[in-house]
């Protein structure tokens, strides 16, 4: 028997116990000024420190989009979560299944990749009791990881259509397991599925995949096999619950880019004419770095320029638009370094849509013409 094999059988035996917790109070939005204060990240006087690794599986509506609840597009039936300590070690595991109220049947899709009948789901807690007992679980003083984007997204879009958004406070900042594994063992951020990365790490398969708990545990696995310091030094921000204003917006340096995160805009064009928006500031030294591209638009959605600052080169920018549920904006702005190569390509790009839209503006212009 591998030791994954040990570890799981240990994990299912920890989900059948039930254990009482003092109420979760959980909020990332101070993990930046922490970790400035103490590189070992997230942790209080007093206060243990814990790693939550977790996994959610939902159902959409059964009868396409167009009938779908448009407040909540995918609603959870099953939380799966495993503790650890500082150290990674297990220590507890989570897991609990929640009757549906939006959508009551199954989609194929679901019914394919979920071993879930109507009777286990049908038994199962009401979501609200349900999240209030995971992040009652989860304590105080958290780092949450999850496999890809979507779970915290959806655990915090379900907490929003029950009104309990109160619960967990955002932005949050967390471990983007899928990504960290795309960047220490294929050199980059990829979108691998997580059998692929348990498969490509030749660990044991004890458990089905797509059902929570056991994809928390394999996730987990994963987790403790990357190396700490970069975990620490790449972590994620999850912005489905924005800054809101000036004092609340995000400025993260991390290994070789900056990340900054706007407040909300009523319009893309209100967001674009803001100065710290636009603004190119070198991340190393603080000094203007000075536009060499001004931005300009690859997209309805995204921007670029090319700045340079004497002391450390050239920085190519990025901006994307990000819209709100209620319609409003926000700007996702990084700033990386780069070289004499990328500035040309930057150059170029700029060139090439410039050439690209005049020419559109041409054809549209004769085509007017041709219509009198």
């Amino acid at each position: 028997m591998t030791k994954m094999q040990r570890d799981y059988r240990k994990l299912v035996r920890f989900a059948a116990v039930s254990f009482d917790f003092l109420p979760c109070a959980l909020t990332c939005k101070t993990y930046f000024a922490r970790i400035v204060k103490s590189k070992k990240g997230l942790r209080e006087k007093g206060a243990d420190m814990n790693y939550i690794v977790f996994d959610l599986e939902w159902n959409q509506c059964p009868y396409g989009k167009e009938r779908e609840n448009r407040r909540l597009p995918f609603e959870i039936l099953e939380i799966g979560a495993v503790k650890l300590d500082e150290n990674k070690t297990i220590v507890d595991s989570f897991q609990e299944i929640i009757k549906p109220a939006v959508y009551k049947k199954l989609h194929f899709r679901t019914r394919e990749i979920l071993d879930l009948d109507g009777a286990a789901l049908n038994h199962g807690l009401p979501f609200p009791k349900a999240v209030k007992k995971f992040l009652d679980w989860c304590g105080e003083e958290v780092k949450f990881c999850t496999w890809g984007t979507a779970d915290l997204v959806e655990l915090q879009r379900n907490l929003k259509y029950y009104k309990l958004l109160y619960l967990l406070k955002g932005p949050i900042f967390f471990y983007d397991i899928q990504k960290l594994f795309g960047l220490v063992y294929e050199g980059e951020k990829t979108a691998r599925s997580l059998e692929y990365a348990i498969d490509f790490l030749e660990e044991g398969k004890e458990g089905q995949f797509h059902r929570a708990l056991n994809d928390a545990y394999y996730t987990a696995e994963i987790f403790r096999k990357l190396p700490k310091t970069f975990v620490e030094e790449h972590s994620s921000i999850d912005c489905y619950q924005n800054p809101k204003s000036r004092s609340e917006e995000i400025h993260m340096v991390y290994p070789g880019y900056y990340k900054y995160i706007s407040r909300e805009f009523p319009t893309k064009e209100e967001a674009m004419k803001d100065r710290e928006v636009i603004k190119t500031k070198c991340f190393l030294c603080g000094e203007t770095a000075r536009k060499k591209v001004r931005w300009f638009s690859v997209n309805p959605k995204s921007h670029m320029c090319l700045a340079l600052c004497p002391k450390h080169g050239y920085f190519k920018g990025k901006i994307r638009l990000k819209k709100t549920d209620e319609g409003r904006y926000y700007v996702i702005k990084t700033l990386k370094q780069t070289d004499e190569q990328e500035a040309a390509l930057i150059r170029e790009k700029k060139e090439q849509l410039r050439k690209k839209r005049r020419m559109k503006r041409h054809q549209e212009k004769q085509e007017k013409n041709c219509t009198f």
